[in-house]
């Protein structure tokens, strides 16, 4: 795990180059603690920060084939790197060092782009062909780690974090509006687009090749499903493959030359991670868990129930109100966009916590609930179809109920209430978004709070009708369930959990996270099997259940999911909260008003609306958070650049 950044075109001089690249990894140093290099050729320059986990005294980047031919800067981890190190010296290579980085390299000069194919790994890198003088990008398949980039006077930019992108002369921060309304509608923009106009990310399962100063971009893997009536059937059969593929995935992401531990939420994903993890552990396995002050977000005691199950030498760490708020600056710096909920900071604080222990590397449960269907939204888009085939039942709604025990005020709702609040007779099930659309509508609502000039540049611009029309061909032929699947994995996946609790909180601190459930393996399996396999019924991550029995408690495997939340806006303001300075200066309606952002009165209503309530609502929540971090965004890179006037942005872009 590491950070890359570097150039490729003629616009640099020679001289100029190792100071820039030089500029650029240090401002992705915390990615890499462990050791930085800077490698330059003809057109093109390379910086590496390293956090050396695999071939720790020889993996040092830029790292050169010897007849001078390939250079690559890697971040991330090929997991079957000793498989393909076999495989390739079976083809006669021979090999200087240990590091997954060599293998990579020689796997390249030997079977070129195709090698993207054998990969079993997280991973973003660059390699250059001086030979062919072509620099191939290109980020894993399902976008666990992060490759910017931009062109700047006919030169290409890149890097893993875009703040090293901002080191460059001519390169300056300034917002796409766009993306703050894909945000503030899908809680992310949609790749390519970025917060940074002008600035792209690679997509993940993408490649970028640059030839003769053009780019060139193609996927080489894409997430697919079966038509309707082609997924496999659910038997016992695939509950073992299941178990089987998922022990193999967590054998391969245990390889290190450093201890790995894992994250501990409680929760049926991460205890089955750490279930299969403890036994390949020699020295047995470190668990890092959060907890909270509030009942409603605190999961600690089945955290200590399975560490207890398990044997694990467990550590956890509080996350309070103010610890969220005090944090809260720090992880806009490091997601490097605005976002709608407090939940990286948590995370980012456990990250801290590992860093503490002297470890380096997790394994965690993400992409679980995206792969088997665990999100609570896979069971309110079935409810609602249900519903919508009798729209004037009395029974069926009441059925909502059961999808959200953590919610106690809907016990108390009419049928009535409960239809109006899911929406079941206001979207069409035809819909491509039909599952999404309760999501988006209720955070569309924030928008109340745009200023006049935002509206003015946004136009009639739809974010949901923009992703509608970015959905793959295939896409209409899918189960509805596929569908809603391929919305959450291909947007909200990357976009959110992977980056901005994932990736960036982590690397903030040097840690490195692993996702064996993101095994692609494992994916391209999920994604062949019956809908009943995933959700049965309204039993989620059913074929999962049933993997795990033997190897967790019951009382684990059948336990109702309860989503990974934080306190929203009463971790910054409320009754019995003392308000941090930066809040109230950066809410005020001076600094609103130099942003342009938003209509100063009424962000200064909602302040002082939360300053008075306990609870918010989603809305509320949603809006005070999502105009905090923008405001707090604009503070940390725009700076002297500062948007005072929205209409004089680009509308290129719309």
């Amino acid at each position: 795990m590491c950070g890359f950044a570097g150039y490729a075109g003629e616009g640099l001089g020679a001289e100029r180059a190792p100071s820039l690249l030089s500029a650029m990894g240090q401002a992705i140093a915390h990615r890499g603690p462990d050791g930085s290099g800077i490698w330059t050729g003809s057109g093109i320059g390379l910086s590496h920060v390293r956090l050396s986990i695999v071939g720790l005294s020889d993996g040092q980047q830029p790292m050169t084939t010897p007849d001078g031919r390939y250079t690559i800067a890697f971040n991330g981890e090929i997991f079957n790197y000793v498989e393909l190190r076999d495989e390739l010296k079976a083809r006669d290579a021979t090999f200087r060092t240990g590091s997954d980085t060599e293998v990579l390299l020689q796997l390249y000069a030997h079977d070129g782009e195709a090698c993207l194919q054998k990969l079993n790994g997280d991973f973003a890198f660059a390699i250059w062909d001086a030979t062919e003088r072509k620099l191939l990008l290109a980020r894993d398949r399902m976008g666990v780690r992060p490759l910017f980039y931009t062109e700047h006077k006919g030169t290409l930019y890149f890097a893993s974090e875009v703040k090293a992108l901002l080191t460059v002369p001519g390169i300056e921060a300034e917002l796409d509006a766009v993306a703050l309304d894909q945000i503030f509608t899908l809680w992310a923009p949609i790749a390519p687009r970025t917060a940074f106009r002008n600035i792209f990310e690679l997509e993940p399962g993408q490649m970028l090749v640059r030839e003769n100063g053009a780019n060139r971009l193609k996927p080489y893997w894409t997430l697919d499903f079966p038509d309707v009536g082609e997924h496999g059937a659910t038997d016992e059969d695939h509950t073992e493959e299941l178990r089987a593929l998922l022990a193999d995935a967590v054998r391969l992401r245990m390889r290190a030359d450093v201890p790995v531990g894992s994250y501990l939420s409680g929760g049926l994903d991460s205890s089955l991670i750490s279930a299969l993890a403890a036994p390949m552990a020699p020295s047995g396995l470190n668990t890092f868990s959060v907890t909270f002050d509030s009942t409603e977000h605190d999961e600690s005691s089945f955290q200590q129930q399975v560490a207890s199950v398990l044997g694990t030498r467990h550590n956890s760490i509080a996350s309070s109100p103010e610890t969220i708020a005090t944090a809260f600056p720090d992880i806009i710096r490091f997601t490097e966009r605005p976002i709608l909920r407090t939940a990286p900071a948590p995370l980012y604080t456990l990250a801290g916590l590992v860093r503490e222990t002297g470890m380096k590397v997790v394994l965690t449960g993400e992409g679980a609930d995206e792969v088997f269907a665990g999100y609570d939204i896979f069971r309110e888009a079935k409810v609602r179809r249900f519903c919508a085939r009798q729209p004037g039942s009395k029974i069926r709604p009441h059925l909502f109920r059961k999808l959200y025990p953590y919610l106690p005020g809907l016990k108390q709702q009419s049928a009535e209430y409960l239809s109006a609040f899911f929406n079941v007779s206001g979207t069409d099930p035809s819909d491509p978004l039909f599952s999404h659309r309760p999501r988006m509508k209720s955070t569309a609502a924030t928008k109340i709070f745009y200023s006049a000039d935002l509206r003015e540049t946004l136009g009639h611009y739809d974010a949901a009708e923009e992703l509608s029309t970015r959905l793959p061909e295939r896409f209409r032929r899918w189960h509805p369930l596929h569908q809603a699947q391929y919305l959450e994995t291909r947007l909200l996946l990357p976009g959110y959990i992977l980056s901005s609790q994932g990736d960036r909180m982590a690397m903030a601190h040097g840690i490195e996270g692993r996702f064996p459930f993101l095994d692609h393996r494992l994916v391209e399996f999920a994604t062949k099997l019956s809908p009943d396999a995933k959700l049965k019924g309204l039993r989620e991550k059913h074929i999962l259940r049933e993997a795990a029995k033997g190897l967790l408690p019951d009382s684990v495997i059948e336990r109702q999911k309860q989503p990974y939340r934080a306190p929203d806006s009463s971790s910054f303001t409320g009754p019995g909260t003392d308000e941090q300075a930066y809040v109230s200066e950066m809410l005020s309606e001076r600094a609103v008003s130099a942003t342009g952002l938003f209509d100063p009165v009424a962000v200064s209503r909602l302040h002082g609306k939360c300053r008075k309530q306990t609870v918010a609502g989603f809305r509320d929540n949603a809006a005070f958070v999502g105009i905090l971090s923008t405001q707090l965004w604009a503070e940390n890179f725009a700076k002297k650049q500062l948007v005072t006037k929205i209409s004089a942005l680009s509308k290129s872009s719309l």
